[in-house]
């Protein structure tokens, strides 16, 4: 005996207001949301174009002629680019810009990586704190960072000086030739390792606390949880910030701007290659030559970052 089958038909419900109809109007919809997100990047879009692309590509052009009061404007094509990379003053800075960078980057990641690690193990009400008291000097402009630097290696008026005095001792001249490389060593590091530190432990907190929890059931240590299982976990993020080091130490500028106003003559105004360009536009008028300096330099950070990331690939990922 064979039961008797029934054909059971389930209502769908209607199509939603404003979903298009498979049998026409789809190429029309698509098209009308396509445009409602060109519409939403266009300001983004118009102030990228205005107050980037437009000024790097004018500049680019003011790097192909030369001008002088007998000859004018004349057009050189890459003649300021090779008188650039032939420059001693252009050379000595961008040398002093890669030392800086052998020492300073180093020193940034190992302060930034050891508050990221302390950071990520506090549980108390401290925690968040220390976290705001540690970013807190990346959040101050580096202009005002710099003036209040100067105030503290000031030998004249500074803390350290009448520090110095109490004790009857003479207080060393901090942006003097010898001490000027430490001391803005010793600026940057702080005017940044507190942003690198919240991405690393932005990565950190990423890491599945079960992992830490089976490494404590096999007898690991705090010492080997950080070494063996954190630092290697965060390996990207050291990466990134690494790169990012890269490029703002190569181009160093506001610090030693800043600065070189109270050195007495340590920091002159070619101290690095952006100030090199910043006073030969401005102080010398020759905006031909300092836009060529400025991409020369922008070649050299971008081979530099290549290389680095070149050297630092992973298989199977970017970074």
């Amino acid at each position: 005996m064979m039961a008797a089958r029934t054909d059971q038909v389930v209502a769908l419900p209607p199509p939603a207001a404003g979903t298009p109809r498979p049998a026409g109007g789809g190429s029309r919809w698509r098209k009308r949301e396509d445009a409602k997100g060109w519409l939403f990047i266009a300001p983004f879009g118009v102030v990228f174009l205005v107050f980037l692309v437009a000024p790097l590509a004018y500049a680019f052009y003011l790097s192909l002629y030369t001008k002088g009061l007998a000859t004018g404007t004349k057009f050189v094509g890459l003649g300021n680019y090779t008188r650039a990379f032939t420059d001693e003053v252009f050379l000595d800075g961008l040398w002093f810009v890669v030392k800086f960078s052998a020492v300073l980057i180093p020193v940034q990641m190992l302060v930034s990586l050891a508050a990221a690690l302390v950071l990520d193990t506090l549980t108390t009400r401290l925690s968040r704190f220390s976290r705001l008291m540690m970013f807190v000097p990346y959040a101050i402009p580096a202009v005002i960072g710099a003036l209040m630097w100067g105030f503290l290696y000031s030998p004249n008026f500074g803390p350290l000086q009448q520090l110095f005095e109490l004790v009857g001792m003479d207080a060393p001249t901090l942006l003097s030739p010898d001490n000027v490389f430490g001391a803005l060593v010793n600026v940057v590091t702080w005017q940044w390792a507190g942003y690198y530190m919240i991405v690393i432990y932005a990565a950190l907190q990423g890491i599945d606390p079960a992992i830490y929890e089976a490494a404590e059931i096999d007898g690991a240590t705090g010492w080997q949880v950080a070494l063996r299982i954190k630092i290697p976990m965060v390996s990207s993020a050291l990466v990134l910030i690494l790169v990012f080091a890269v490029i703002g130490t190569l181009q160093f500028f506001t610090e030693p701007q800043i600065l070189g106003r109270i050195s007495n003559g340590s920091i002159p105004p070619d101290f690095t290659p952006n100030m090199y360009a910043f006073s030969t536009a401005f102080s010398f008028a020759q905006f031909n030559y300092a836009s060529a300096l400025s991409f020369a330099l922008g070649a050299v950070v971008f081979v530099g970052v290549y290389v680095f990331l070149f050297a630092t690939r992973k298989r199977g990922s970017f970074l």
